[in-house]
């Protein structure tokens, strides 16, 4: 393993921290609200880093994120770049690429995922009557029951639903109809296309404008929303393998995230620690401020070198799913206690709302939520490596 960025990586993460940095201020974040800053994403589309993402690869990708969780940059770089751009590279056919990768590079289209831990659409192709959506979707590696009546509606005691297709030549789904509700999608507000996962692992592709999307306020304002679909139009995104691919991939994705948040929380930390003084000296000097900011390094570097080893495995071919479980367990477990550190090492200053490592925990927090809770990574990693893991090389 060589984690070494080669010469095209190291120059779109440099260009990218430069553009992150200049743009992504405390006043321009606290601008925003709720809302994503549309006039920096312009600058990152203009400056062609979504579309370098196809040619660094997905670790090239986590060297990016990194550089936005420093800074929390509130744009849905990840979320298109994942869903969007890394996953119809790999699994769209030579038209769906034709057809959208140049409206995601530019950034005039935007694409999130809806990917549950427990799917919840299921696909018919032999009517209305068969088709379902239990009442267990939910997005991201976490996941949320709908109340009943909500799950009765898209059951289809109160109407049809489901995912109706015509075949390809193989005999698969190429378009159908979904319905269902997910309750929460990360910057499904500003997104044009969405990555919905069906009951059979399989994936379509939605078009935001022909569902109803609801705002939801999350812990972290990622502009999110929940996604409603009643018989929404659909196509189909790749093959048997796609599923776990692009899960895969995001889960490593949103782990180098992670690391850049939880970097930029200690980096505050340390500047803060060093600046004030306590009975004449920093509380740097103080053991017990050092030891809780070398844990909190230990735990960033643990997630980022995790994170490494899954994209670096990823864009080798090789199996890599255990490897993108275990960046996402760091990512969540080790995630949270750094920026709970981060801001506990700021003292009363930390408990400042307005205060911008308070959007460092804010967004530890938020991941650690899409991520999935320890606990329940470490089961899913448990099966997985009773399976044995096959993501990669089929991908």
């Amino acid at each position: 393993m060589d984690f070494t960025p080669t010469q095209e990586q190291a120059a779109a993460r440099d260009l990218a921290g430069e553009i992150f940095a200049d743009l992504a201020t405390p006043e321009r974040l606290a601008a925003a609200g709720a809302g994503s800053d549309a006039e920096l994403f312009k600058a990152l589309c203009a400056a062609g880093l979504p579309g370098a993402v196809e040619d660094v690869g997905l670790l090239g990708l986590v060297l990016l994120l990194e550089e936005q969780g420093r800074v929390t940059a509130q744009v849905p770089f990840a979320a298109s770049c994942v869903y969007g751009l890394l996953a119809v590279a790999a699994h769209g056919t030579s038209e769906q690429r034709d057809r959208l990768l140049p409206a995601l590079r530019q950034g005039s289209a935007v694409a999130t995922g809806a990917l549950p831990a427990r799917v919840g659409v299921e696909v018919s192709t032999g009517g209305a009557e068969a088709s379902m959506v239990r009442g267990e979707a939910a997005a991201g590696g976490g996941g949320a029951a709908m109340d009943e009546a909500e799950a009765s509606r898209v059951r289809g005691e109160e109407a049809t639903g489901g995912v109706g297709a015509a075949a390809d030549g193989a005999g698969g789904p190429t378009h159908g109809a979904l319905s269902g509700v997910v309750p929460w999608v990360p910057w499904l507000r500003d997104a044009t296309h969405v990555l919905v996962a069906a009951g059979d692992r399989s994936l379509w592709l939605v078009r935001a404008a022909d569902a109803r999307v609801e705002p939801v306020e999350l812990t972290a304002p990622w502009a999110a929303g929940r996604l409603v679909l009643d018989r929404t139009p659909g196509e189909r995104l790749g093959g048997p393998a796609a599923y776990e691919d692009v899960r895969a991939g995001a889960r490593t994705a949103f782990a180098g995230l992670q690391a850049g948040v939880c970097a930029g929380a200690l980096a505050r930390a340390v500047a803060h620690t060093n600046e004030r003084e306590q009975f004449g000296r920093p509380l740097a000097a103080k053991q017990g401020v050092q030891l809780r900011a070398a844990d909190a390094h230990m735990d960033t570097e643990a997630i980022r070198v995790t994170a490494y080893e899954a994209a670096w495995r990823r864009d080798a071919g090789l199996p890599y799913a255990t490897h993108a479980l275990t960046a996402a367990w760091w990512a969540s477990e080790a995630g949270t206690r750094v920026v709970h550190a981060g801001q506990h090492l700021h003292g009363g200053t930390g408990a400042d709302l307005d205060h911008p490592v308070h959007r460092h925990f804010l967004w530890g927090r938020q991941l650690d939520a899409y991520l999935g809770c320890g606990g329940e990574v470490l089961e899913e990693l448990g099966e997985l490596i009773a399976m044995g893991d096959s993501v990669g090389e089929s991908a």
